[in-house]
């Protein structure tokens, strides 16, 4: 991973600095924009099921939980076993009812609160701990570069410590530990595609803005009926650029979002995300990515780094983390000041 990370750094710096007097190539400089997404699993079916439920890729998690409610529990339960792909993965869908099309899905993980869970691809998932339904605070965090479905548990490279579930477990337990009387639950959410590897997808945005507009529809479906509920957001490395690109669009029951080892938040100053959730930025004093160049510029780049003193974030403490992935380590003043946020205090 050292490689890896002097590589961007050294990437990043080279490709900046020829902009100034290159041509922009069409696959380095071309706007950013999302990816298109694969239409969901059984689609064709799931539309001319008998139960005429809405078309998946237009309907709003409002329109998916208003067309739930109207259903029997048998036809409910029916549906979630003829399309469990589907079911698993639809936000604004009964919690309950996408737990069960994991489980069938995966039975293996038959004991778990899987949200979501898509095995196309590098694959996709969404783990929950705590209890949802009776949650006050939800903290959902959403990993970088290199995670995906196969190393979801065992964290890429074999690092334990990068796994999303570990990361989660983490919080879960630091904010049970403090406040064991508030309800709260932590969602590692992989649901999207994050980059493979510090190669350029990692220097464009097009795969955070696709993630953005995955976690804004994921988020609604949070909230959804639930006026009093209020989430954090925790975004790492690339992550956190995925939260930045979302910012603007998120529900206003989002009162924090927290960027971690960032690399940038496609913006250059804490104004221009354009939320009234506060912002929050901590980076460890040897993270590989306080030395990327704080810029974006023709799609290449993501911002000044939030960490800067000009950009205007909220200062969370990191000055006994090591590394880039040592954030949820037990023990560390960055793990305590985000379960302190996550439970709707401030950071001490």
């Amino acid at each position: 991973m050292a490689i890896r990370r002097r590589r961007l750094i050294r990437i990043v710096a080279s490709v900046l600095a020829a902009t100034a007097v290159t041509a922009p190539s069409v696959w380095l400089f071309g706007p950013t924009a999302p990816t298109a997404a694969p239409p969901p699993a059984d689609r064709s079916a799931w539309v001319a099921d008998r139960l005429r439920p809405p078309d998946p890729t237009t309907a709003t998690p409002a329109q998916i939980s208003s067309y739930f409610a109207g259903l029997s529990p048998a036809d409910a339960t029916g549906l979630t076993i003829r399309f469990p792909r589907l079911v698993g993965n639809l936000d604004g869908a009964p919690v309950g009812l996408r737990y069960t099309a994991n489980r069938l899905q995966r039975p293996a993980w038959s004991g778990r609160q899987i949200l979501a869970l898509d095995t196309r691809g590098d694959g996709q998932v969404a783990e929950v701990l705590g209890d949802l339904g009776t949650a006050a605070r939800v903290t959902v965090l959403i990993p970088g570069v290199d995670d995906n479905l196969a190393d979801f548990d065992s964290g890429h490279g074999g690092v334990l410590r990068r796994a999303p579930s570990w990361q989660a477990r983490r919080l879960y337990e630091q904010a049970r530990r403090l406040d064991p009387g508030t309800p709260v639950a932590v969602v590692a959410w992989l649901g999207y595609d994050p980059p493979e590897g510090v190669r350029r997808d990692a220097l464009r945005e097009d795969r955070a803005a696709e993630g953005a507009i995955r976690l804004i529809r994921f988020v609604d479906g949070l909230v959804l009926g639930r006026p009093g509920l209020r989430v954090t957001l925790i975004g790492h490395s690339y992550g956190s650029t995925v939260a930045g690109l979302a910012a603007s669009r998120l529900s206003d029951q989002v009162t924090d979002i927290v960027a971690l080892g960032s690399p940038g938040m496609g913006v250059g100053k804490r104004a221009d995300l354009h939320t009234g959730a506060r912002v929050w930025a901590g980076s460890a004093p040897d993270d590989w990515t306080r030395r990327v160049p704080g810029l974006r510029l023709f799609g290449v780049g993501h911002g000044i780094l939030p960490v800067a003193p000009g950009f205007g974030a909220l200062p969370l403490p990191c000055a006994d983390v090591e590394g880039h992935d040592g954030y949820f380590v037990p023990g560390t003043s960055s793990l305590r000041a985000m379960a302190e946020i996550a439970l709707g205090g401030e950071s001490r």
